[in-house]
């Protein structure tokens, strides 16, 4: 598994209230997707939910479960993108080598 807290920052303070109240449901729809293997989407605030009907929160706590196989694809040096396919924020990146070489040490 991997963990990471997700801060949605719009400094603007009516910027922050329309994009959050745009991005219902956006911690569902975060994804890890390793070269070859299915996305893994994220598994969202478990401990309590963190939306309401009118926004989304500004921060969720979001867990990523691999299969063995990609586990291993991400040990061999396959490559990781993280995103979101949310209607009002489709966005990836690439993870760069650096990055993914220390996060391949935390995949049991």
């Amino acid at each position: 598994n991997w963990k990471a807290t997700m801060l949605i920052e719009y400094p603007d303070v009516h910027e922050r209230k329309r994009e959050l109240a745009r991005l219902i449901g956006v911690e569902d729809r975060m994804f890890v997707e390793v070269e070859g293997h299915p996305r893994a989407y994220a598994i969202a605030d478990e401990d309590l939910d963190r939306s309401t009907d009118e926004k989304t929160s500004a921060v969720h706590f979001l867990r990523f479960e691999f299969s063995k196989a990609a586990r291993e694809a991400v040990r061999a040096g396959a490559q990781v993108k993280l995103g979101s396919d949310h209607t009002n924020y489709p966005a990836h990146v690439q993870i760069n080598a650096e990055t993914l070489a220390s996060l391949a040490g935390d995949l049991c």
